[in-house]
């Protein structure tokens, strides 16, 4: 009785709510009273809602973060070789403009390996003796001369730098022509000069270059720069250092010179024979140029 009163006031109510607006105010209240109802109703499922969206994004976020440092990563590896390259294609053009300015004969290498010994200053280049490499041929870098080849291998070679304690070689003042021996000291920032009167026209700021004596290294090629000049009165001989004008513990590409191997006698000789051969020629030359000549024309001798 009870169940069947309530349903025939249910149905009432939705009629009177359906065709007439009397309700409407006390829907209204209801509706306001039960928000928060349905606010808490629905709260479940907007927290996982949100906690699916934030653990989505998250796990989106470091993927895309890891992504991009891959292709930092990679960027940098890109940068870091195109500044090799570049560093490469200035030493390269250095090389290049060195060798223009060279009358011999020159071949580039690149420095493989360090002697691991510190007491020596040796070096390990890529050409050997299928290059035509030979043992003493001279080695410079794009400012000035390295060392000599001291060993040779099929496919590579061995280079006594300058710097090396058992190392020397003849050298000239570029300004006065002062000629003195250079010698190694194991440091590769430092040359000593040995033997130099301690009267000797030499001074800081000097350039040493080859003298080209021993007919080891050709002269004219710049080795040192002098950085120290003591004098004392009670000694015969003047301390003088100087650095080397190669980047010695820092060149990577050299260049091998392939010198004349005449001495300067013989090269003064053969261009003496070589001009009195031609004048010779010459003079051969000149009569038969005279025979040769046409004859004057008989009406022209008359008039």
């Amino acid at each position: 009785m009870r169940l069947l009163v309530l349903s025939v006031l249910s149905v009432v109510l939705m009629v009177v709510d359906a065709r007439f607006d009397t309700l409407k105010p006390f829907r209204s209240q209801l509706g306001l009273v039960l928000t928060p109802f349905y606010w808490m109703a629905d709260m479940p499922q907007r927290v996982w809602i949100d906690m699916t969206q934030t653990i989505s994004n998250r796990s989106e976020l470091l993927a895309e973060n890891e992504k991009l440092k891959a292709e930092a990563l990679l960027l940098q590896r890109r940068l870091q070789k195109l500044a090799t390259l570049t560093e490469q294609n200035v030493r390269l053009r250095e090389l290049l403009n060195s060798a223009e300015l060279l009358d011999e004969k020159v071949l580039v290498g690149e420095l493989i390996g360090v002697d691991p010994n510190p007491f020596t200053h040796r070096i390990l280049i890529d050409k050997g003796e299928n290059d035509g490499v030979f043992v003493g041929q001279p080695v410079l870098d794009a400012r000035g001369l390295i060392g000599q080849v001291v060993e040779i291998m099929p496919y590579t070679s061995r280079v006594l730098l300058l710097t090396d304690s058992t190392h020397s070689i003849p050298v000239q003042v570029n300004r006065n022509g002062l000629r003195a021996i250079a010698g190694g000291v194991g440091n590769p920032e430092s040359l000593d000069l040995r033997h130099v009167a301690d009267t000797a026209d030499i001074k800081v700021g000097d350039l040493l270059v080859s003298s080209g004596l021993g007919q080891r290294f050709p002269a004219g090629y710049p080795v040192a720069v002098v950085t120290e000049v003591i004098h004392d009165s009670g000694q015969p001989f003047a301390v003088v250092r100087a650095k080397p004008t190669a980047s010695l513990n820092r060149s990577r590409y050299v260049l091998l010179v392939f010198s004349d191997p005449r001495t300067p006698e013989q090269r003064a000789a053969e261009a003496a024979a070589a001009q009195e051969q031609a004048d010779q020629q010459e003079a051969a030359q000149a009569p038969e140029a005279i025979g040769t000549a046409p004859a004057a024309n008989p009406a022209q001798g008359e008039q």
